[in-house]
């Protein structure tokens, strides 16, 4: 590729009566400068472009100051660097790349797909910036550099929120228990409204909990739900799961938290007052209150009974869940206790119909106190 440049040489051509116009090929280095330009100024509108679709997510559906403010913030600082000098090099109908395209971005399947292309759009042109500002201006790697990491604090935050308004929002925590039908009956309550999900298998191998889990993320975030992995932090790490669910006898929530990242949710399992404020004190996202009846998910285990679920409804401040045994004949009971979550097991992984008993269930809960 040869770039050209047109210069005006004040010759007078009586021939042509008018200016000649002389062109003169740019020198090798110049040619070279040109085509650092063009990609700074390609990948600072990707990023710019990027982080606004990330801040109207942040200012019209999360109606977060905080995060669309830090966005626009990132967004003026990248336009500082883009000069005048830098989009004079801009050559779009010359561009190899504007014709290319990939199937994925031709659709986006949910919000958090939407946002986490969208990061990783920003991520990649932050490390072009950072690696070719380096051939334009000496402090242009360095500022790059410091945006890229502050663009992943803003992913890890922006995750993390939204994760907690969703476990706000959410009544109704479904936990699996091993079945033929898993995926079939985790769809089916996914279509009734859930949006908090537990999978747990305390039998089968890890190949099969994996490949599991795997399909099982895969439902969740289709239907904008949360998914939860029991105990095992390792598999939550490796299908990204939302977070994971800790027995008493498990990994410690700040080890745990260590491994996990302040962005995904820890839950714990308490069936007396000391281990709820244990729970609280070690930093738990949210906490099971139960078992409120017994039942064969945990055999032996005496219940806690409803004591502990109007305990809970009057001294914690996370979210709680009441748990065990409770299903469409004694939801009234637990909701009369004070009770405004519940997570189920049988009632739905064994329910004929599981969309409608999802909603029946939902109704119920929405009625004594309506999503916020």
């Amino acid at each position: 590729m040869t770039i050209t440049r047109i210069i005006d040489f004040p010759s007078f051509d009586e021939s042509r009566n008018g200016v000649v116009v002389m062109v003169e090929p740019y020198s090798q280095t110049e040619q070279m400068q040109q085509v650092v330009y063009r990609i700074l100024d390609a990948n600072l509108d990707r990023a710019r472009e990027g982080l606004r679709i990330i801040e109207e997510w942040c200012r019209f559906g999360l109606n977060n100051a905080q995060l669309t403010g830090e966005c626009k913030r990132l967004r003026q600082e990248i336009a500082h660097w883009h000069t005048a000098e830098l989009r004079a090099a801009r050559d779009t109908p010359g561009d190899a790349g504007t014709e290319l395209t990939h199937p994925q971005e031709e659709q986006r399947t949910s919000i958090k797909a939407l946002l986490q292309a969208n990061f990783c759009r920003v991520q990649e042109a932050m490390r072009v910036l950072e690696e070719y500002g380096k051939l334009h201006h000496s402090e242009m790697g360095k500022a790059f550099k410091q945006m890229r990491y502050q663009v992943y604090n803003l992913e890890s935050n922006l995750l993390g929120y939204q994760r907690h308004q969703l476990l706000w929002r959410s009544r109704l925590y479904l936990v699996t228990s091993p079945s033929e039908n898993l995926l079939t009956t985790v769809e089916a309550a996914l279509k009734g409204g859930l949006t908090l999900l537990q999978y747990r298998d305390k039998t089968a191998d890890d190949a099969i909990r994996l490949e599991q889990a795997k399909k099982l993320r895969q439902l969740c975030h289709l239907y904008g739900a949360l998914f939860i992995i029991n105990d095992r932090v390792d598999l939550a790490l490796a299908v990204d799961a939302d977070g994971v669910h800790l027995g008493q006898q498990d990994m410690p929530i700040d080890i745990a938290r260590q491994l996990l990242g302040s962005h995904r949710l820890i839950g714990r399992s308490t069936t007396n007052f000391e281990e709820m404020q244990g729970a609280i004190t070690e930093g738990a996202d949210y906490i099971g209150v139960g078992p409120v009846y017994e039942t064969p998910t945990k055999a032996g285990k005496p219940a806690a009974g409803l004591e502990y679920v109007s305990y809970a409804a009057k001294n914690c401040p996370i979210p709680w869940f009441a748990i065990g045994g409770i299903d469409a004949n004694n939801i009234n009971d637990v909701i009369d206790a004070g009770a405004d979550r519940i997570a189920v097991v049988r009632s739905l992984m064994q329910a004929e119909q599981p969309t409608l008993v999802t909603q029946y269930l939902l109704s119920q809960m929405n009625r004594i106190k309506p999503e916020s």
